[in-house]
């Protein structure tokens, strides 16, 4: 109990305190680990675990739609990547379909390492994965 409150509390404060583009990559982060115990999920027949875990990794890309700064053209362009990655989780939900999943994955994680890349290049620190 202790060590589960000293968990919560470090990631509390690892939140509260970190920049933009750190809780960014923490949302990339999260996605992919959500739609990964998903696939697992999928794989060992827990079916209302694998819908808990596409449904927190939706809403995850939904804040990503949510946040776009549309007066930036390439807004458009990061909305249809969330668009599509929406819709393939929608239908990953609903044939439980690991394949379709591990596409998303391989799209998050390719954004995710991009914006490491920029983050970079803006000075700013990128976490190890």
């Amino acid at each position: 109990m202790i060590a589960s409150n000293a968990t919560n509390q470090y990631m509390r404060n690892k939140i509260l305190t970190a920049s933009p583009a750190e809780l960014t990559l923490m949302l990339y982060d999260g996605c992919i680990k959500f739609c990964n115990i998903a696939i697992r999920d999928i794989q060992s027949k827990n079916l209302s675990g694998a819908h808990t875990n596409i449904m927190k990794a939706e809403r995850i890309i939904n804040e990503f739609r949510s946040t776009l700064n549309h007066k930036y053209p390439v807004a458009k362009d990061f909305d249809n990547v969330y668009i599509y990655l929406e819709r393939r989780m929608v239908e990953a939900n609903i044939a439980k379909d690991p394949e379709i999943l591990s596409e998303c994955v391989e799209h998050l994680r390719t954004m995710r390492d991009t914006w490491v890349e920029v983050m970079k290049s803006q000075g700013g620190a990128a976490s190890k994965r």
